[in-house]
């Protein structure tokens, strides 16, 4: 039966990729089916623990834990996060493995290491393999958090896909991860999100600009994104294995099947509680913007997506020191302001809407502070790196970010 579909923040959804590596170097380690097999006691592409599941991805070296359904309050979830964590780190020491956090792996040679998922769905992994070349940063090397919020109904998408718009410019300012690739710092905040953007040029529509068109009814969205999105795939796969809503990989997502927008412009964090933290705070300003506490919902779904594409540009490189100049970008979030950095911003939507939001408890507060104080972990893993970090030195960083992971604990840098 049919699953009602939820009202706007009636439920929440959390899904959250991890690198598997070895205990010892800290390579990539392809053994995520033999975690699988370990849990569930045969191959399988997912496994319940509790109110949470484990699954494959694309690669070997990648497992995803999420929620395993949506659930009224992000309240408790990044205690059972990381719990699977703890769990899944169990399994992969009779491996030689051990989870590590961030959205990148520093110095993972894609072309050399990647193995893609052998199993079950295999078809569709390899179909994009066959299509765009996996073994590449864009596809092998991208851990993202996905943040699933729901919708029921035009009028409600129309709200939220104009809300989640607006702010998607500002998230790489808070949950950028991934400045090192390659071994060396890349010179962007957020890497993977570069990288992201350009894993599909073959058929470039499926990606898009990463921000969203202003399109705000499923009818518009099935016959302006959606068909071009399918006439352009249909030339390199015939059999039509992804002819699929979900081969849509702008920034944020529609999900008609299901009835929610799934956003993927997160970086994966130290830990399940600031990736939780940021959740919240996320959501939270979301729906700040679709009660209209600053602007009203015709004023979001005016902007087209240069001016915003302006802004995501400039957080992915500096993060929170990226400065809008945009007045008109920073009234829709109550400043009235000529210019401001992304920090200005996010301490001011810290004030206004965090603090006095429900879904804010002091452990997430918390997390959420030392990322606003300290910066985004990006910046905290610079700071540690130094200016030209060594193998020796990134490998020491990156040890105490798998032991942040798995003792839950945020990263001082």
């Amino acid at each position: 039966m049919r699953r009602r579909a939820l009202r706007l923040f009636e439920g929440y959804g959390v899904e959250i990729e991890y690198m598997i590596v070895d205990v010892s170097t800290l390579d990539v380690l392809p053994v995520a089916d033999e975690v699988l097999r370990a849990a569930a006691g045969r191959y399988e592409n997912e496994f319940e623990a509790g109110p949470v599941a484990w699954s494959n991805e694309l690669v070997l070296h990648v497992m995803e834990i999420k929620n395993k359904g949506p659930v009224p309050s992000l309240e408790g979830l990044a205690g059972e996060f990381q719990d699977s964590v703890v769990r899944i780190n169990g399994i992969l020491e009779g491996l030689g493995g051990k989870l590590m956090p961030s959205g990148m792996h520093p110095w993972m040679d894609p072309s050399e290491e990647t193995r893609l998922w052998p199993r079950r769905n295999r078809k569709i992994y390899a179909t994009y393999d066959r299509i765009f070349d996996c073994r590449n940063h864009g596809w092998a090397n991208i851990q993202s958090v996905h943040l699933n919020l729901p919708f029921r109904g035009d009028a409600e998408f129309g709200r939220l896909h104009a809300a989640i718009r607006l702010v998607i410019p500002l998230m790489p300012a808070v949950a950028s991860s991934s400045p090192i690739v390659g071994g060396k710092i890349s010179g962007l905040m957020d890497s993977r999100l570069y990288y992201y953007s350009e894993n599909q040029r073959k058929v470039p529509f499926i990606t898009g600009k990463v921000i969203p068109e202003p399109v705000f009814t499923r009818d518009e969205y099935e016959s302006k994104i959606l068909k071009k999105i399918y006439r352009g795939i249909a030339k390199y796969d015939r059999e039509r294995v992804l002819g699929y809503e979900w081969l849509n990989s702008r920034g944020a997502i529609p999900r008609f099947d299901r009835s929610t927008v799934e956003i993927r412009m997160l970086d994966v964090q130290e830990c399940p509680l600031a990736d939780m933290a940021l959740a919240v705070s996320i959501a939270a300003v979301i729906r700040a913007l679709v009660e209209e506490r600053w602007s009203g919902v015709r004023e979001q779904q005016a902007w087209g997506v240069g001016p915003l594409l302006h802004v995501l540009e400039a957080t992915m490189r500096f993060g929170e020191k990226a400065v809008i100049e945009d007045p008109s970008y920073l009234r829709s979030f109550g400043l009235s302001l000529r210019r401001a950095t992304a920090l200005d911003v996010w301490k001011h939507l810290q004030e206004e809407v965090l603090l006095h939001d429900p879904l804010f408890e002091d452990e997430t507060a918390g997390a959420m502070n030392v990322i606003l104080d300290k910066g985004p972990l990006s910046r905290r893993i610079l700071r540690a790196a130094g200016r030209k970090p060594g193998r020796l030195r990134l490998g020491r960083v990156y040890e105490s970010l798998c032991d942040c992971l798995m003792n839950g604990e945020m990263f001082p840098g």
